[in-house]
């Protein structure tokens, strides 16, 4: 059985790829300006709106676009958290520093201009947005639920996650909130948000091809250990947002109409960056790699048959709140 590299090996024989990957990022990244994305002429009738004093009625989103808003904002607003764990799992040396210093500065700019949006057009209430940040910042982002059951046994050998479980839990995260974002745009009903949240949207892209490279590369020198660890975080995937407030609420709302839902998390996430990886098809696992492709692919069956289910579920609400709407119409 080959031997499991540890966290420095792994960074040191995947840094000519994150060197790589860091000019291809450059070199396609467009740079943008948030405050071209806001539509600052709304915030002239700030006063004459109330001033702080928020009333709903002032907001053109409906109830799903606000859910879906506030999440996505809130998540992106836990940055700090975010860059201490990509920081202390790829270090502030050499090409990975150079990553984690870009990454950062590109992730902010989401938040700024979500949140000025939703300011100045009076999208959400900005107090209750405030003290929700206050609350999520202060909890803020522990990567321990992305291996589940696994964490004891890392707690017990007394090793962090490490780079692997890191790199695979941002490689689909990226790319799920690449479809939050998009979804959010279309519900907003407001071409103002959606080109915002289109231009956010691209930039998850492009750091979610960065992560999924590197992954892809690890799978290559370690294909038993990193398979492993990409079915430690599939198999207990969770948004980095999980404990917002009124995270389960607004999921809901979400999942229910189409902003993201566990038919795109296993159609439009896993089943893509799988197949870029060739997991189902290589042939270089050991046995280990095997146990964990196993276990990959029930997983994979019984979210099938769960998003299913969700779906006819879904269906009939949605088809019972339409009656409802043709009765009172009627």
């Amino acid at each position: 059985m080959a031997r499991e590299l540890t966290q420095l090996e792994l960074l040191r024989e995947l840094e000519p790829v994150a060197e790589t990957n860091v000019n291809r990022h450059i070199k396609t990244a467009r740079d943008w300006n948030p405050h071209d994305y806001v539509p600052w002429d709304d915030g002239q009738n700030f006063a004459a709106l109330g001033g702080v004093d928020y009333d709903p009625e002032q907001s053109k989103l409906d109830e799903v676009a606000k859910a879906a808003m506030i999440t996505n904002l809130l998540t992106e607003d836990n940055l700090p958290s975010y860059h201490r764990e990509i920081a202390e799992n790829f270090s502030m040396e050499s090409a990975w520093g150079h990553w984690v210093g870009r990454w950062t500065a590109e992730e902010n700019r989401h938040g700024i201009a979500m949140r000025d949006y939703l300011v100045v057009t009076r999208g959400v209430d900005p107090t209750a947005l405030e003290e929700a940040r206050m609350i999520h910042m202060t909890n803020g982002y522990s990567p321990e639920a992305a291996a589940g059951d696994r964490v004891e046994e890392f707690r017990d050998a007394d090793q962090d996650l490490g780079l692997l479980h890191s790199v695979a839990y941002v490689t689909f995260q990226e790319l799920a909130t690449r479809v939050s974002h998009r979804n959010t745009g279309k519900a907003c009903n407001d071409p103002i948000a959606d080109r915002m949240l289109q231009r956010i949207a691209a930039d998850e892209n492009l750091h979610m091809i960065f992560y999924r490279n590197i992954c892809g590369a690890a799978m290559d020198l370690s294909p038993d250990q990193t398979l492993r660890a990409v079915t430690d975080i599939v198999s207990n995937f969770q948004m980095p947002g999980a404990g917002m407030p009124n995270f389960r609420r607004h999921g809901v709302l979400m999942a229910k109409h189409g902003i993201y839902d566990l038919r795109q998390h296993l159609e439009e996430v896993i089943q893509p960056v799988l197949r870029k990886w060739n997991v189902f098809d290589r042939t270089d696992f050991g046995p280990e790699g095997d146990k964990a492709r196993e276990e990959l692919a029930a997983f994979l069956d019984q979210l099938d048959k769960d998003a299913t289910r969700f779906e006819e579920m879904r269906d009939r609400a949605l088809a019972r709140e339409a009656r409802k709407r043709e009765q009172k119409a009627s």
